[in-house]
């Protein structure tokens, strides 16, 4: 068994649509059960130092619900959050998403997470590769809401 503690895990997609229409995507916290496999609900105010609670249901994996903490958030580029799993020495998570503009209308969406405490060697054989899934789900699902709204006459 990997008895680090401390893992992280990134996915990455190319989006054809402009940043500020991927952002918008990724912002709407509302629509999120309407076109995120993973993160089927996050409620709270997006603003630095703000709190969500987020339903995380990766594939082939049990739901979790979560609280986290807005560590940053710097429109239309990056957000991120903290959360913490009973205490953070037994689990947290730090997740990103990161825009990067890499041309007219493209986009490089990233994700990651970093995973630490000392529940992580148990998270990283039970969840781990769902939750890698799920990452790849939730960008191939961004990619083609963003591609699919760019594409509507304005």
């Amino acid at each position: 068994m990997d008895l680090r503690t401390t893992r992280t895990i990134r996915s990455a997609i190319e989006i054809r649509a402009p940043i500020e229409t991927v952002w918008q995507v990724l912002t709407d916290l509302r629509a999120y059960p309407a076109w995120n496999p993973h993160l089927r609900r996050v409620r709270g105010r997006l603003r630095e130092g703000g709190s969500l609670t987020l339903r995380s249901e990766p594939p082939d994996g049990r739901p979790i619900v979560l609280r986290a903490k807005i560590i940053r958030l710097d429109p239309p580029h990056e957000l991120r959050w903290r959360a913490v799993f009973l205490a953070g020495r037994l689990f947290s998570g730090e997740h990103g998403f990161r825009l990067e503009e890499i041309g007219p209308e493209r986009v490089r969406f990233v994700q990651d997470e970093t995973f630490s405490g000392l529940l992580v060697p148990l998270y990283s054989r039970l969840r781990l590769a769902a939750t890698r899934r799920g990452f790849q789900r939730t960008n191939e699902a961004l990619r083609e809401r963003a591609e699919h709204l760019a594409a509507q006459p304005a």
